[in-house]
């Protein structure tokens, strides 16, 4: 269960998985993103519900070919242009989009942690996203209103980050929740980086524990939410999401950052 990092991604994560690299605002899992970069896994179907700089970066690195996501962007910033250079240009490589509210996004994953094949809602009413996604309209059997059914998201892996985890590999997070305990469940593997082992997991006011039985491996990984932060650990550096929108607009820039970071050369990004 408790694997280093480069060892857990080299056994969770294929070619051609579906995977959530999951948190929201903190905890975002930087360093198992660019730990997959860095392994040049191909094919990937990334799915998250704000796909900000982690997923620029993998996109751009040339790891994902599909995207399933509710808001795209660098947060306070603007654009991602390694997402919107591969959508206008195909490059590194073409990229399939599917894109729902963040309303259809959380009813995926709940429907996914609790096993059934789909979850309903009222959030697509009004909107034209139904002509564009996998949503189907479906009547209440109790009574008769229309709703909106979308389809169960089950990743082949999600990967979140989190404060704690205990010797028997139950694991804590707090601060800001989002969807982790949600993409875990629903996934058939799961790897959590954490900033600390402790013998017992004290419970923190609005934490959310998951359990041993629901985590495949975990990775103690000190400061693997940077850029991003860890409630109680680390800082958000907001300096380097500044920087990020200049390093990303130009591909050649990119591609020496990427070496640089000792991620990926010209050559791993364009085969």
């Amino acid at each position: 269960m408790f694997l280093p990092l480069d060892q857990a991604i080299g056994d969770l994560l294929n070619d051609g998985d579906s995977v959530a690299f999951e948190g929201f605002t903190h905890l975002i899992p930087f360093a198992a993103g660019q730990e997959t970069i860095r392994q040049g896994k191909r094919n990937l179907e990334l799915i998250r519900m704000t796909p900000d700089l982690i997923y620029d970066q993998l996109i751009g690195a040339g790891c994902a070919r599909r995207l399933v996501f509710s808001y795209g962007g660098n947060p306070g910033v603007g654009s991602l242009h390694r997402f919107r250079d591969a959508i206008e240009h195909d490059w590194p490589a073409p990229l399939e989009l599917e894109e729902h509210s963040h309303a259809g996004m959380v009813n995926r994953y709940v429907a996914g942690a609790a096993g059934l094949p789909f979850a309903v809602l009222r959030g697509y009413a009004g909107t034209d996203l139904p002509q564009h996604v996998e949503v189907a309209e479906i009547e209440c059997p109790f009574t008769g209103e229309r709703l909106s059914a979308v389809p169960a998201i089950r990743p082949d892996l999600t990967v979140i980050h989190a404060q704690q985890a205990d010797r028997r590999g139950n694991v804590q997070l707090w601060g800001i929740p989002g969807v982790q305990k949600e993409a875990v469940l629903a996934a058939d593997r799961s790897l959590v980086t954490v900033e600390e082992l402790v013998d017992e997991i004290e419970l923190k006011p609005g934490g959310v524990v998951i359990p041993h039985w629901a985590v495949t491996a975990i990775s103690h990984v000190p400061g693997g939410a940077q850029p991003s932060y860890t409630d109680g650990y680390t800082t958000r550096n907001n300096d380097f999401y500044r920087e990020w929108d200049e390093i990303s607009r130009d591909r050649d820039r990119f591609l020496r950052w990427l070496a640089a970071e000792g991620l990926a050369d010209k050559a791993e990004v364009a085969r």
